[in-house]
């Protein structure tokens, strides 16, 4: 068995991932079951079936509106500020920036595949890409997740090959050795060579392709990537392909449009694809810094204002969950600034 489950046995018939027959890789089979006519997000709102930072409470909104305003600062108030949510759900965050953000400068644009929500405000352009040429913060929360991937494994040889999957059941099997482009990703960023039998790596170049495509479009401004995610040194051995349904994870994951398949972000080979100057951190270091702390209020503020001590507890417990460490804090937000007329796709760095 794999490490999700599936029945894992080497092929030798010359499968590749898209080959006919039930059997593609994991990535085709993704976007087919996330993106597709009967696919996942065309059908579901992801508040449904998993609780995002931007679920959790609106003392993120306020972040994101704080990282804006700061934003504006260094752009020396533009006469249009742009505040631009890739992977939008249903909205939320777009919903939330407009109301805490009371900005007559401000344009919004909501990036997302599925449909336009009923009743969102008709300041918000819906859209499926993000916009070219405007200045602001470009904000994608757990967007690079949902960018379907290839799996590779080795096998008894030590040799990467794609795994094949059957969408109707999630079976797999092994198919030709990783080679192109894909290979030359593992080469660079998750090295498989002589990794001992069943070790997995996830071949994130398009999502490095999709991250500097993203942050290409921003003509100044700071573009932010927020995710669960990886980096050298740190890879999981045998990958992080899941899926969850109704807040709960589905093991093994079977690509029939049914449920959220995802997966962790390497986020270094984001960062290095889209230029140079990105700042890679955690959640729980960013918030602090945007003035989520999640410290409790005075115990004398109990007798002087009861409902405002209140307030302030419930505010410091949302805070204390956006950014514990183990968990809504431990996620990575890679962070680019972009100067007018930069040059695209540079190889960058990562570090304070």
């Amino acid at each position: 068995m794999g490490p999700y489950g599936g029945a894992v046995t080497e092929d030798t018939t010359g499968d590749r991932p898209g080959d006919a027959g039930g059997w593609t890789g994991w990535r085709e089979a993704t976007e087919r079951a996330l993106y597709g006519p009967a696919g996942f997000f065309r059908r579901e709102r992801p508040a449904a079936h998993f609780r995002t930072s931007v679920h959790a409470s609106p003392l993120f909104a306020g972040a994101v509106a704080e990282l804006l305003r700061r934003v504006d600062t260094d752009l020396g108030h533009p006469p249009e500020l742009a505040f631009v949510d890739v992977g939008a759900g249903a909205g939320e965050l777009v919903r939330a920036v407009l109301e805490t953000l009371r900005e007559p400068r401000l344009r919004v644009w909501a990036v997302e595949k599925a449909p336009r929500p009923p009743g969102l405000d008709e300041r918000v352009v819906w859209c499926a890409e993000p916009p070219r040429g405007v200045r602001g913060l470009l904000f994608a929360n757990e967007w690079l997740d949902n960018v379907p991937v290839d799996v590779a494994q080795t096998d008894a040889e030590g040799v990467a090959r794609y795994v094949l999957v059957r969408a109707r059941d999630g079976a797999e099997r092994l198919g030709d050795p990783v080679a192109g482009a894909d290979a030359a990703w593992l080469d660079r960023w998750w090295p498989l060579t002589g990794a001992e039998e069943g070790t997995r790596a996830e071949i994130g170049r398009w999502r490095d392709s999709a991250w500097a495509d993203a942050t290409a479009r921003l003509d100044a401004g700071l573009a932010v990537a927020v995710d669960y995610g990886h980096v050298a040194g740190a890879r999981p051995p045998y990958g992080t392909l899941t899926a969850f349904r109704e807040g709960r994870e589905i093991s093994p994951a079977v690509p029939d449009g049914s449920s959220d398949i995802t997966a962790h972000v390497a986020m270094d080979a984001c960062a290095a694809a889209a230029g140079a100057g990105a700042v890679l951190t955690t959640q729980r270091e960013a918030l602090h810094a945007l003035g989520v702390t999640g410290g409790r209020p005075p115990l004398s503020l109990a007798s002087t204002d009861p409902g405002g001590y209140v307030r302030a507890l419930a505010a410091a417990g949302q805070a204390a969950e956006l950014t514990a460490p183990t968990g809504l804090g431990g996620f990575l937000w890679l962070s680019l600034p972009v100067a007018p007329n930069r040059p695209a796709r540079r190889v960058g760095r990562v570090g304070n």
